[in-house]
């Protein structure tokens, strides 16, 4: 039956009930074995290092302790994200915290890195049979001060290294305090500096090399992604993601959720995810592989990525408002054209 059926029974419920019956209806099908495989025929992309199976892959943020491997298997997507995790434990901010935006097919969140903690999540990624590529998302506890934050980045990378196929830095989330200023130049060239000996010195002890990506904002002028590009090269960082939500209102600034506090996403987030991303593909020029996300709801949104210069793609909002078959479509679409920018077999340098 079709998602768009079900889906204003869906949004009778409050966002965060929604969110959460989904998922346990479709861990309930898979053990019941009423969830279909969904496999795409595709040719394999090599990003990272990585072998992809196909370039849709989920967001981080929709499974946050990876407690939904086995059923998200199932859908089609090349690759999963899971997380944000932190160190500890934390619940996040006060609910209601949650907001769809139904005339613009968006969201609003200020969800704050609620999630169990990173120990709980490996302990999930164990017990799960997934063995495609999985990339944990890491980020820091909100008590943790932010000149201290690479402690906390540290830990969860020394944590999730074994687990993941590639780690990513959350360093842009508008919703855990002062978090976006280690995008700044100087916080951010002593992160990756730390973050990256730490890579090396995981790669010699557990006998293989785990690719790390950052993920930044939408809300960057020219200078600042030029400078962040600049230094993901002097690291030699693995990948970047582009983009986090965003703070800005632009195409919803009319409606009354607007004055809600949070991170917008969906489809008014795409044409500015679209610039990042081709901003960044020209200061990077093939050297590093984007990650584009941001607003795809259809193929041609996805393509758009693409062309900009993304070698792979990433879904969330979009499977809210068009349901699991999102994923087929757009990776059909995808694979049967094999759009591709310039370059995309980038290889992770592995020094």
């Amino acid at each position: 039956m079709s998602y768009q059926f079900f889906r204003p029974l869906l949004f009778q419920l409050n966002p965060e009930s929604a969110h959460r019956f989904s998922l346990a209806a479709l861990d309930q099908l898979t053990r019941l074995g009423l969830l279909p495989h969904t496999v795409i025929d595709c040719q394999p992309r090599n990003v990272m290092g990585l072998t992809f199976p196909n370039p849709v892959g989920l967001a981080a943020g929709l499974d946050k302790n990876g407690e939904h491997l086995d059923a998200l298997a199932r859908l089609g997507f090349g690759f999963i994200e899971i997380g944000t995790v932190t160190p500890r434990p934390q619940p996040g901010n006060p609910a209601p915290r949650l907001f769809r935006v139904p005339e613009a097919n968006a969201i609003i969140n200020r969800l704050g890195f609620n999630n169990h903690g990173v120990d709980r999540l490996i302990e999930n990624v164990t017990q799960s049979s997934y063995r495609g590529i999985l990339g944990i998302n890491i980020g820091k506890n909100f008590d943790t001060p932010i000149d201290r934050a690479a402690d906390d980045y540290l830990t969860g990378l020394h944590k999730v290294y074994r687990y993941a196929s590639y780690v990513t830095i959350n360093i842009s989330s508008p919703n855990t305090k002062n978090l976006r200023d280690l995008q700044s130049t100087g916080a951010l060239d002593r992160l990756l500096n730390q973050l990256k000996s730490a890579q090396q010195e995981l790669s010699q002890s557990h006998g293989k090399y785990v690719p790390v990506a950052v993920k930044i904002a939408p809300d960057l002028d020219t200078a600042q992604i030029e400078s962040i590009a600049a230094l993901l090269l002097k690291h030699r960082m693995d990948g970047v993601i582009a983009t986090n939500t965003t703070l800005s209102r632009e195409g919803i600034a009319h409606l009354p959720v607007a004055q809600e506090s949070g991170g917008l996403s969906g489809a008014p987030l795409k044409q500015r995810s679209t610039t990042i991303v081709q901003q960044l593909h020209g200061f990077l020029q093939n050297a590093i592989p984007i990650i584009g996300v941001g607003g795809i709801q259809s193929v041609a949104d996805a393509k758009e990525k693409l062309a900009a210069g993304a070698s792979l793609i990433q879904l969330y909002t979009g499977l809210i408002y068009h349901g699991p078959g999102l994923i087929r479509t757009i990776a059909q679409g995808l694979c049967a054209d094999q759009i591709s920018p310039s370059s995309n077999s980038h290889e992770s340098t592995t020094d």
